[in-house]
């Protein structure tokens, strides 16, 4: 079992097999994109596989793989079928931009796949083209729809982006009501890759809740587990639900239980901090298991308390690009 220096037990680990996206979205990178980490630099297929039995022996339960879009990785279905083998691991999840994940929804439903969160922060395609600098809609779209009725468990990650995608918010609240997903929208997180000067949030979690509110005033909280990022509700006759995640507030960070490794292998022991240690070189030069045990139960060790405490500690981080941190 994994627990850090804040007797926070760490079961959870958000896997990124690639830096790399067929999308642009201008919250998240340059429209030229970023320096993407070279072939030789990510971690391979074997390795991923040999790093994620060694976090399911460490009590790691939950494993949820990132990118960049992780469709875009050759193997990552070689990958998913690793993961799906390994005992002890109760739940395997993606996240993915859904441009790419169609032909393969049939095979990620015999595997025991449930989860499956869809980036996804426009539901008109003219915002979505605009957000993302691709016409990839109507594919996104038709897949979500299909993995619904695959009967995976979707999840709808809706980041509310000042001036460009307020005009629907409530269109996607329209979406729930038809639809057994859960939207949630996320405040705005400044990690664009340097194509936006961060200074202040105009969409907090308490201005987007009351937004909502103002067309839908009839809402119940929902219960959550501690560990959940976030606060769910349900309006009464919607066949789906909706949730708030305060991303940049960091009101969850007291009982986070999460590890970021990059497609790199760096460790990230926190969102807004920077990589702590690295595991490539272990794998890749075939060292005993217990070398990277010992890296990763180093790392958990010195957790900073929450977002502020890293903030503080590593120092400023917002040039960095959500898909080279892990998604």
């Amino acid at each position: 079992m994994l627990i850090d220096n804040h007797n926070r037990v760490i079961n959870y680990v958000r896997l990124a097999v690639t830096d790399r996206c067929n999308l642009r979205c201008n919250y998240c990178m340059p429209e030229e994109g970023i320096g993407f980490s070279s072939r030789n630099e990510l971690l391979s297929i074997a390795e991923l596989k040999s790093l994620s039995s060694t976090l399911a022996g460490l009590g790691v339960d939950k494993i949820r793989l990132t990118g960049g879009e992780p469709f875009v990785r050759k193997g990552i279905m070689d990958l998913l079928e690793h993961l799906a083998g390994l005992e002890g691991l109760r739940e395997i999840s993606l996240t993915t931009n859904a441009t790419l994940i169609g032909p393969h929804i049939p095979r990620l439903a015999e595997l025991g796949i449930r989860h499956v969160n869809v980036s996804m922060d426009a539901i008109s395609p003219e915002t979505f083209a605009r957000i993302t600098r691709r016409d990839y809609y109507r594919t996104v779209r038709e897949n979500v729809e299909k993995l619904i009725e695959a009967g995976l468990e979707v999840r709808i990650n809706f980041i509310v982006l000042e001036g460009q995608n307020e005009s629907d918010i409530y269109p996607m609240m329209e979406f729930q009501r038809e639809f057994p997903v859960r939207v949630r929208f996320l405040e705005e997180m400044p990690f664009n890759g340097g194509s936006k000067d961060f200074r202040t949030l105009h969409w907090n979690h308490k201005r987007i809740l009351e937004h909502i509110r103002g067309q839908y005033p009839d809402f119940e909280k929902l219960p959550a587990p501690l560990t959940s990022t976030s606060v769910n509700y349900k309006i009464p006759g919607h066949t789906g639900s909706f949730g708030i995640i305060p991303s940049f507030s960091r009101t969850f960070c007291g009982s986070c239980n999460r590890l970021r490794v990059t497609a790199t292998g760096d460790l990230i022991t926190c969102l807004y901090g920077k990589p702590v240690a690295n595991v490539r070189r272990e794998l890749r030069a075939g060292l005993p298991e217990s070398e990277v045990r010992q890296i990763i139960r180093q790392a958990v060790g010195s957790r900073a308390k929450d977002g502020f405490e890293a903030q503080e500690r590593f120092g400023p981080i917002f040039g960095s690009s959500m898909t080279s941190i892990g998604g």
